[in-house]
């Protein structure tokens, strides 16, 4: 074999790997430019919001009573119930019974006026409120895990990012600009 031949196959190779040694510290100097969204998770809070429920109830009043201790019932009885006892017996046993029917009716009368004051009532419409509250959630930020290389980090942001975030020449987020929806 020829000596200049291999000399200049040694010198090939050898200019070979040089190129390549440059170019990949080249190329591994490089910063990325993206950093790739692999996580997205939406951070959220219920909101109550309170709106008034209003409805129309029937109320059941009892008129006012004038005779509160139902005197009229009592005499209307009594002399009711003593005029029908006087038509039972003779003589003492007449006035026995007299008392007897005056006692009895002025209870029963009583009675019959109570039931008549309680029944006595009129009805009125009102209308009732009351507060409810409709929940809801409304999102306010996204917990983004993002991956520059092997390096994985996360961070909040107010917006849903896209498949990829921008970074700068430092190798740091480029938050101010929009995140871009690589396919």
């Amino acid at each position: 074999m020829n000596k200049s031949l291999v000399a200049g196959v040694g010198i090939g190779a050898l200019a070979a790997l040089g190129v390549a040694a440059v170019a990949g510290s080249h190329f591994a100097q490089q910063t990325p430019q993206f950093a790739e969204v692999v996580a997205v998770q939406p951070l959220t809070e219920n909101i109550n919001t309170p709106h008034e429920v209003c409805r129309n109830v029937n109320v059941v009043h009892r008129r006012a009573v004038q005779d509160e201790n139902r005197i009229t019932g009592s005499v209307l009885g009594a002399v009711a119930g003593g005029v029908l006892g006087h038509q039972f017996g003779g003589g003492h046993g007449r006035d026995i019974a007299t008392v007897a029917g005056a006692l009895a009716g002025g209870y029963a009368g009583n009675q019959a006026q109570q039931s008549l004051q309680n029944s006595d009532t009129y009805q009125t419409s009102h209308r009732r409120c009351t507060t409810q509250y409709t929940q809801s959630q409304r999102t306010k930020g996204y917990n983004v895990t993002y991956k520059v290389g092997d390096k994985q980090g996360t961070i909040m942001m107010d917006h849903k990012p896209g498949s990829v975030i921008p970074l700068d020449a430092q190798g740091n987020l480029k938050l101010s600009e929009p995140t871009v929806q690589k396919s």
